[in-house]
């Protein structure tokens, strides 16, 4: 298992000046190793149940909907019944799959629900409450997945969630500053206090506090007892309904009768000898990932060395390009035209950096959309592999801290807020700063755009990678940085995760830049350059599992949060 990396002073004044130690030989380390299994998670409850499922003969499909349904206990600010998400897989054989169960928004929603009657964006509508909920996804996904993959009974998989939920989470210090800091906001758009997520005595918690969930509980019980019935049906649909009519949402009985994950076809495409898989619309990830790769692959980015000017440049030019086609053309391809050969297409790519130069930087307000002339960041990841080889890879959310922040009551489970990843008007930013167009309206029925990148890769027809990560926006350009930190820089998983990080998104039209990210001189080139350098919080939390040389699994869990890489 691995720890945290906490630097005295004087290294932290030598990083920003010469650059991060990871990318010293001596620095080389490893993550977590196994050769049976590996299972890495944001929460070390989390990651046991995973891989106590794998050692019980288990697959990663078991595993991964033992993980869902523990996250949604351990980990509630992202982990969830009441979300939705994305599911990559390739099985130990190369046949390669995804699993589409993004939210969807209720029948009653219509394209102008969140304007006032002057057509303005009524602030926080889409974003806090029971009106911003889409309807959930995950237990239809987990269920559905477990049903066609699954080796173990659906009951074993689920009951340590159960027994979780009953026993108690013990909270980190991470975890108690979210709850208190989330007090306000969890009274202010409840209908009932949402305990135990606040205390009725009106003191803080503290780290190594014991927190039971056992209305939480029963709604598992239900799942494991009556599968998606549990959940969609009967008494936990009637919770849900009556916190909807109690709080003005609008999801229905019908709404939540009426879902369905989806199963889908993923991105693929290749980078330097590298197949990566990827995910579809509706979410953006796969696509802006692969337009990102391929820009930047007929230069020799090793040569530039890690967070170079040249190669940081280079990097940021791709993703402002990429993020300014998400913008205008990505959606949910069930209800809009994604235009995605075309995107992909090579010849396309080569056009769209014809008027990169390393002399300047590029500019947000030319650099538009192309064209061939005929997509809190508290969402949580994790990665799996099983002893024969089988990965899953698993982006899960409720979208921003906590979602909606509501709570269904004698439910114990809260709500997404997904309905702010519509465009709400076209042309206005959401919660993370990402304009939209007429692709991303909004429609009953319809999966709102995500940026979620769960992605595989594989070398030589075996697997290579398992990687994803939570951040909103900048989910797509940290999965692609820890990508090309394994394939261009040789790091461990271990390192290639916990790297510092950078993130532009056409608008606002600036790199985003963690506190530990490019050292003076490389900032000093940039700006001369043009470039607007906005330092930031950290950059999503990557979880992610690289094949050794021998055969062993590398698990690298990120150190920004409490994230847990266990093999056995």
């Amino acid at each position: 298992m691995t720890k945290n990396l906490n630097y005295p002073m004087w290294m932290l004044l030598l990083i920003m000046l010469v650059g991060h130690p990871l990318l010293s030989q001596a620095q080389n380390k490893r993550g977590a190793i196994g050769k049976n299994g590996m299972v890495v998670t944001a929460h070390p409850d989390a990651t046991k149940i995973g891989v106590d499922i794998l050692k019980k003969g288990g697959n990663a499909y078991d595993a991964a909907a033992a993980v869902q349904f523990a996250l949604a206990v351990c980990y509630p600010v992202a982990g969830n019944l009441g979300g939705g998400g994305f599911l990559v897989y390739r099985h130990n054989d190369g046949t390669i799959g995804a699993l589409d169960y993004r939210e969807k928004a209720p029948a009653k929603a219509h394209r102008d629900m969140y304007l006032d009657k002057s057509g303005k964006v009524i602030k926080n509508l889409s974003r806090n409450g029971h009106l911003s909920a889409g309807v959930p996804g995950s237990v239809d996904a987990m269920v559905k997945m477990h049903k066609r993959f699954g080796k173990l009974p659906f009951k074993d998989v689920i009951q340590p969630s159960i027994d979780l939920a009953k026993k108690g989470v013990v909270l980190t210090a991470r975890e108690a500053r979210n709850f208190n800091s989330y007090r306000n906001a969890f009274f202010d758009h409840n209908t009932t206090p949402p305990y135990p997520l606040v205390k009725n005595d009106k003191t803080p918690f503290k780290a190594g506090e014991v927190t039971k969930y056992p209305y939480l509980a029963q709604t598992l019980e239900r799942i494991r007892d009556n599968g998606r019935d549990g959940f969609y049906a009967g008494k936990t649909a009637d919770l849900i309904v009556k916190e909807m009519q109690a709080g003005g949402g609008i999801i229905s009985k019908e709404d939540l009768k009426n879902y369905q994950s989806v199963w889908r076809i993923p991105v693929v495409g290749y980078y330097k000898g590298y197949k990566v898989i990827s995910m579809c619309p509706p979410s953006a990830g796969g696509i802006v990932l692969m337009q990102m790769l391929k820009m930047i692959e007929p230069y020799d980015l090793k040569k530039m060395n890690w967070h170079s000017p040249k190669a940081v440049q280079l990097m940021v030019e791709a993703e402002r390009r990429a993020y300014a086609d998400r913008a205008k053309y990505l959606g949910d391809s069930d209800y809009y035209p994604v235009p995605l050969h075309n995107l992909l297409d090579p010849a396309y790519l080569k056009k769209r950096m014809k008027d990169f130069s390393f002399a300047k930087a590029g500019s947000s307000k030319t650099t538009k959309e192309g064209n061939w002339g005929t997509e809190s960041e508290e969402t949580t990841h994790f990665s799996i592999v099983d002893k024969k080889g089988n990965a899953v890879s698993i982006t899960t959310t409720l979208n921003s801290g906590f979602g909606s922040k509501v709570m269904v009551a004698g439910a114990g489970f809260l709500l997404n807020n997904e309905m702010d990843d519509f465009s709400a008007k076209p042309g206005v930013p959401n919660i993370y700063g990402l304009v939209g167009a007429e692709a991303n309206a909004i429609a009953p029925g319809k999966r709102m755009l995500s940026s979620m990148t769960p992605t595989i890769v594989e070398k030589d027809g075996k697997l290579k990678m398992v990687v994803g990560t939570p951040g909103g926006s900048t989910i797509t350009t940290s999965v692609f940085q820890v990508i090309l930190n394994v394939l261009e820089y040789d790091m461990t998983m271990y390192n290639a995760v916990n790297a510092p990080r950078f993130h532009h998104q056409w608008l606002p039209d600036e790199v985003f830049v963690e506190n530990k990210a490019l050292n003076q001189k490389t900032r000093q080139t940039l700006r001369k350059l043009g470039y607007s350098i906005r330092p930031r919080p950290p950059i999503g939390k990557v979880d992610a599992i690289l094949v050794l040389p021998n055969g062993s699994l590398e698990g690298g869990a990120d150190q920004r949060g409490d994230d847990t890489a266990k093999g056995y």
